[in-house]
């Protein structure tokens, strides 16, 4: 029995299961209804999921860049199955909806995209995001073809679950070197027509690109803020009809540079000044308790 199929026929237990994922899906799908734009935190492992959950954010992303950082590799270093047990030890770690960094889907055939769709389906989120990024250095967007297919594959995916799943797809232009904003919005375009239900274009930083985005489509629009150059809060952002803003790797590149800089003062002046505003652990492990 395919991983759809499972989602789809599975008895008992499993049918409560499913009735709770459909209430996590309903209710991922509503954020993106309000009138204000809601942050969706990227943790990279169960303690910072905790974390975000004790915080108050409402729903999760996952981040393959944290991610692979946390495991001591570069993004895109980590395989297709290490991310789905990744991706459902995030799941299990808070009651949140989770939505999944699912970078292309592991695979240029459509077909490949759709199975990932199932495959992160089964690991328990209600919500994937899948790139038109090849990870090629030569050729590093798939052509517009391509792209529109494979998005529509993972529609097609998303549409044969037993619950509501929200598809994100993704215009990789300015992440790798063509800030064309008039083909990022075609390929948005088309990206809605394929059949996903929200879209983002990672790299934006100017009000008029991101205005020109949200005017030219009618899905919900996700922002990635704490890039360089781009400095509006999320009210600015919700006055622009942008619906979720997502943070990327920046939580983990946050922790990260702070334990680069604690462990450099350490090496270099032999001082521990980086450690006097640190919470301590009493305070860290009560958010892991709710």
């Amino acid at each position: 029995m395919g991983h759809l199929e499972f989602l789809q026929h599975s008895p008992g237990k499993d049918d409560e299961r499913m009735t709770a994922r459909a209430k996590k899906g309903a209710a991922f799908q509503a954020l993106h209804q309000r009138d204000e734009a809601f942050i969706i935190p990227n943790p990279w492992d169960i303690g910072t999921a905790r974390i975000l959950a004790h915080l108050g954010f409402e729903a999760l992303a996952t981040t393959s860049a944290g991610f692979a950082a946390s495991i001591g590799r570069r993004d895109y270093g980590v395989d297709r199955n290490e991310v789905m047990a990744h991706i459902a030890s995030i799941v299990a770690a808070t009651p949140l909806p989770v939505s999944a960094d699912l970078e292309n889907g592991f695979g240029d055939a459509p077909e490949f995209v759709a199975e990932t769709i199932g495959l992160a389906a089964a690991a328990g989120v209600v919500g994937g995001s899948i790139e038109d990024a090849t990870g090629k250095p030569d050729s590093p967007i798939y052509d517009f073809k391509a792209a529109v297919d494979r998005v529509r594959a993972a529609a097609e995916a998303a549409r044969a679950l037993a619950f509501p799943f929200m598809l994100t797809a993704r215009c990789e232009n300015y992440l790798n070197g063509k800030p064309d904003i008039k083909d990022t919005i075609r390929r948005l375009q088309a990206y809605q027509e394929a059949g996903a239900d929200a879209l983002y274009a990672p790299g934006l930083t100017t009000r008029e690109d991101i205005a020109a985005v949200v005017s030219s489509v009618d899905r919900p629009v996700n922002v990635l803020a704490g890039l360089p150059g781009m400095e509006m809060n999320r009210a600015e952002l919700s006055a622009m009809g942008v619906k979720r803003i997502s943070i990327g790797s920046g939580l983990a590149r946050a922790a990260f540079s702070a334990f680069v800089r604690g462990a450099m003062e350490m090496h270099d002046e032999g001082t521990f000044e980086f450690a006097e505003n640190t919470l301590m652990l009493s305070e860290i492990g009560k958010m892991f308790d709710a």
